[in-house]
């Protein structure tokens, strides 16, 4: 075919700009970020939900394990009350092992001829129980019808007077002067000593006048050796052995004994035994 009947296109009309121009680019829609951040807030407020049943959950079953076992070891009450308290998060003391801290109290705690409200306190307790502790310390309080019933056990001790009044134990006996009996009263100051609480004289009364003990021996003689004494009563063969006892005072109307742990008492049955008086 020769070019003279070859059809020629017809060119583009210049005033048809829309044939030359290219499309409207659409604009892209913005993401937001707001549905990413409450996404992102979501997952973190579940995290912590989950994280704190978690640890409750922990320290419920912590609790209840520590409770039964100082029922069965102390042989107590099924239904004695005991609060355990566990200091910090509990799931990673779990996963270390070691429980940084823990306090148990109980009341009205029965041990044989003993009876008072304990607190111990106890610091790097293992788990598992097959290690020592560090820093165990007890407090025992006793109110007046606990120590009365302490005393009891002390020879010729006057148990119905024994009172408590802050800084001493009070009590009351009477001695004999010429067929006459004469009533004396006695503060008592407590301490401790060899396993023992002991009860020192430091005030005399007769007939309501404060006297010493130089006067009273002057008044009475050889008599007055009966209240002029130390009353000691054995506290360690009450306990365990692993808990010594370190010293006494009175703190309002009750007295107060404060008690070293061994730290070797979970893993040392002679701590666990009844302790002796020396």
């Amino acid at each position: 075919m020769s070019g003279d009947t070859q059809p020629t296109q017809p060119l583009p009309d210049p005033a048809a700009q829309w044939v030359l121009s290219q499309p409207e680019a659409v604009p892209r829609p913005r993401r937001r970020l707001w549905p990413w951040l409450i996404a992102a807030v979501v997952v973190i407020v579940l995290a912590v939900v989950a994280w704190f049943a978690a640890e409750a959950i922990a320290r419920g079953i912590v609790t209840q394990v520590v409770r039964d076992k100082i029922i069965t070891t102390l042989q107590l009450p099924a239904d004695q009350p005991i609060d355990v308290d566990l200091e910090g998060a509990v799931i990673p003391q779990l996963i270390g092992g070691t429980l940084t801290g823990i306090r148990i109290a109980a009341d009205d705690v029965e041990l044989d001829s003993f009876a008072g409200d304990i607190v111990v306190e106890a610091h790097d307790v293992p788990v598992d129980g097959e290690g020592p502790i560090s820093g165990g310390r007890a407090t025992v309080t006793l109110d007046q019808a606990q120590l009365q019933r302490l005393m009891s056990a002390v020879e010729d001790f006057p148990i119905e007077s024994l009172g408590i009044e802050a800084p001493d134990i009070t009590a009351s006996v009477e001695l004999n002067l010429f067929g006459a009996a004469v009533p004396i009263g006695l503060s008592l100051t407590p301490s401790a000593a060899d396993g023992q609480l002991v009860l020192t004289p430091a005030a005399i009364q007769v007939a309501g006048s404060d006297i010493t003990a130089d006067e009273l021996r002057r008044q009475f003689g050889i008599v007055s050796n009966a209240v002029l004494r130390d009353w000691p009563v054995c506290i360690a063969e009450r306990l365990p052995a692993g808990l010594v006892l370190t010293d006494a005072g009175v703190s309002g109307d009750e007295l107060q004994a404060g008690f070293d742990i061994a730290d070797d008492i979970l893993i040392d049955p002679a701590l666990r035994a009844d302790g002796t008086c020396s």
